[in-house]
């Protein structure tokens, strides 16, 4: 059997450039076992400055973007940004071909916005940008409260670190959450972060700042099958349920609902990929009364429903485990598995 051609990305650097978010994708992608070939190139071919007080040069021109599956638009420093794209830029950017997936970590969204891929969509960049992305583009719905925007064919994220988020994000969609959550392991990050950019926004400091809600959500973490109540958590957190509201979303970004929904959802993928538990037990496993109520919210996160998620992003090495594992006790590998 042919192996699988490896899926090409091209990370597109401009003249100021930040080396750190230069880095990520071939970092972060290149730590999936599920194959990445990612290269770097410039709308020139030749060597492009950083703001960090080298060059880069790179190690393919814009020809690479005709080749890609994936074209990922790099930051520059907000002092070099322009409202208009250079010519190079723009004849670059028209060699991507149609259905190419397009994604920007953190002012990268502005090439994008220049280009105008992002008219009419739903995109974000660095909160410090946003007055000014608003101010050139208004034409695109900017959401500056959240760490990435997934708007099918192009996606946008946030500041610095966020593009790891957002790659880690492109390897879940490709392959699924175990091989996103390899990934994070390999690169020693979280494989998903609660909240959103909210919580990195400049704000006074609170009057307890030694007093957190961290060990109150790794106890609910814990108790994702009991049906947590605010009230539960607070008195968990030794706070009254407003103090520990508006602290909670404070350093998450989101209410305690919203946190406890994504995270017992974020569970539900993770056993959907990984076992052969009917969606009756997944449901109580994660906290829901009945497999109708998961499959509802699963339905209003990810527009799926649990058995069409786990037959789409159920990831490959699982699945060759599980017939490992039924061969070793006598089941024919071309027998068929049970998807409940």
């Amino acid at each position: 059997m042919t192996a699988a051609a490896p899926h090409r990305v091209a990370v597109l650097a401009q003249n100021g450039a930040y080396p750190f978010e230069l880095g990520i994708p071939a970092r972060v992608l290149g730590a999936a076992d599920e194959g990445y070939d990612v290269v770097l190139c410039t709308p020139t071919g030749e060597a492009i400055t950083t703001n960090a007080g080298f060059d880069v040069l790179p190690a393919r021109g814009p020809d690479a973007l005709a080749e890609a599956d994936t074209v990922i638009i790099a930051p520059v420093d907000p002092t070099v940004l322009r409202r208009e794209l250079a010519d190079e830029v723009r004849s670059a950017l028209a060699r991507i071909r149609p259905g190419t997936r397009v994604v920007s970590i953190c002012t990268g969204g502005f090439t994008l916005a220049a280009a105008g891929i992002l008219a009419g969509r739903r995109a974000t960049t660095h909160w410090q940008c946003e007055p000014l992305f608003r101010s050139w583009y208004p034409e695109v719905e900017l959401d500056e409260n959240v760490l990435f925007v997934d708007d099918g064919d192009v996606l946008t994220s946030a500041g610095a670190a966020s593009g790891i988020d957002l790659c880690l994000h492109l390897i879940r969609l490709d392959h699924g959450m175990e091989a996103a959550t390899r990934a994070a392991r390999r690169c020693v990050v979280a494989p998903h972060r609660d909240g959103g950019q909210a919580q990195f926004i400049e704000r006074p400091v609170p009057d307890a700042p030694d007093t957190s809600t961290a060990p109150t959500r790794e106890w609910a973490l814990a108790r994702l099958a009991d049906p947590l109540t605010l009230s539960e958590l607070a008195r968990h957190a030794h706070m009254s349920e407003r103090t520990f509201a508006r602290r909670f979303r404070a350093e998450t970004g989101l209410a305690p609902r919203q946190w406890l929904t994504r995270q017992r959802l974020a569970l539900a993928r993770e056993l959907l990929e990984s076992t052969d538990l009917g969606i009756d037990a997944i449901a109580a496993a994660v906290g829901y009364a009945t497999a109708t109520s998961l499959r509802n919210h699963l339905g209003a996160a990810l527009g799926v429903s649990p058995l069409a998620y786990r037959h789409t992003f159920r990831s490959t090495e699982s699945r060759a485990r599980r017939l490992h594992a039924r061969a070793g006790a006598g089941v024919g590998v071309g027998e068929s598995v049970a998807v409940r």
